[in-house]
C-alpha cells in the first residue's frame, strides 16, 4: 500500500460524502494503490450507515467511537495505516482535481521526508486562494504548507503521534518534531487538496498562539537558536 488517507469526522455526515467523493481524483491513476481510513466520533447523523453502505470502496475501513478529541481520533488513524506515505484528509477536505498528479510525483521520490504541496483555500463566495508550500526552515515560525498538503512518512508517525498536550496546535507540533528527528521538509509543485476557511473565535486564536510559542520553546528551541545568533553578532562586533 502506498498511500494512507485518514479522515476524522464527527457529526459531519455531508462532509464525509463531500471527501469521499473527492477520492475519486486520487482513484483516476490505476496503478496508484490507496486506502482510505475514517475515524468517526461515534456521530448519529447517518455517518456510520454511510460507510458501512461504501464497504470495499478505496480499501475502506473505519471506526465509529467516542474519542478524546481531534488529534486522538488521527492517532487512531495512524494506527490502523498501512501505507508508506499518510495524509490527513478531515470531513469536509477534498483532494483537488490535479491530486492524482501529484501523487504520481510523490511515487518517483526517494529518500524518507515529509513531502508538502499547495492547498486551495476556500472563503466562500466563489473566493478561493492558492497556498503555496514555504521552504522547511519555515517551520520554526508554523507549518510550511496546509496540514492538508503533507505527506507524512507512516513509520515516522507511528513513532511520533500526536501529541495531545497541545490541545490546538498538535499538527504544528507533530511536525516540528519529526523535523528535529531528521525528516527534512521537500516541496512537490502542484495542488494537493482544497477546504473551507472556517471562522476562528478569539480564545483559539489566543491559545493557538500559545501552543505554538510551546512548540518554538520545547521542540525547536528557538530561544536557543536566538541566544546564540546574537552571541555570534555580538562577538563578531567586539572583534
Amino acid at each position: 500500500m502506498f498511500l494512507s488517507v485518514v479522515t476524522v469526522a464527527f457529526r459531519n455526515y455531508e462532509g464525509v460524502v463531500k471527501t469521499w467523493r473527492s477520492l475519486r481524483n486520487l482513484a483516476r491513476d490505476p496503478g496508484l494503490s490507496f486506502e482510505w481510513i475514517v475515524v468517526d466520533g461515534g456521530s448519529e447523523d447517518g455517518t456510520r450507515e454511510f460507510l458501512q453502505k461504501r464497504h470495499g470502496e478505496f480499501n475502506l475501513r473505519f471506526i465509529s467511537e467516542k474519542d478524546h478529541g481531534i488529534y486522538d481520533a488521527m492517532n487512531k488513524g495512524i494506527a490502523l495505516a498501512q501505507g508508506r506515505y499518510t495524509l490527513f484528509l478531515n470531513s469536509g477536505d477534498a483532494f483537488h482535481d490535479d491530486a492524482a498528479l501529484f501523487v504520481r510525483q510523490l511515487a518517483r521520490q526517494k529518500g524518507e521526508a515529509m513531502y508538502i504541496g499547495d492547498a486551495l483555500l476556500d472563503f466562500g463566495g466563489g473566493h478561493k486562494i492558492r497556498r503555496k508550500a514555504k521552504p522547511g526552515y519555515y517551520i520554526y515560525h508554523s507549518l510550511p504548507a496546509s496540514h492538508q498538503a503533507i505527506f507524512f512518512p507512516t513509520a515516522a508517525l507511528k513513532k511520533y503521534p500526536y501529541d495531545l498536550q497541545y490541545h490546538v496546535s498538535s499538527d504544528y507540533a507533530l511536525a516540528a518534531r519529526l523535523y528535529k528527528a531528521g525528516y527534512p521538509f521537500r516541496r512537490i509543485n502542484g495542488l494537493v487538496s482544497e477546504f473551507s476557511m472556517g471562522g476562528v473565535s478569539t480564545s483559539n486564536n489566543l491559545e493557538l498562539c500559545q501552543d505554538a510559542k510551546n512548540v518554538q520553546r520545547k521542540i525547536l528551541r528557538c530561544a536557543r537558536i536566538l541566544g546564540a545568533i546574537i552571541l555570534f553578532i555580538t562577538s563578531e562586533n567586539d572583534g
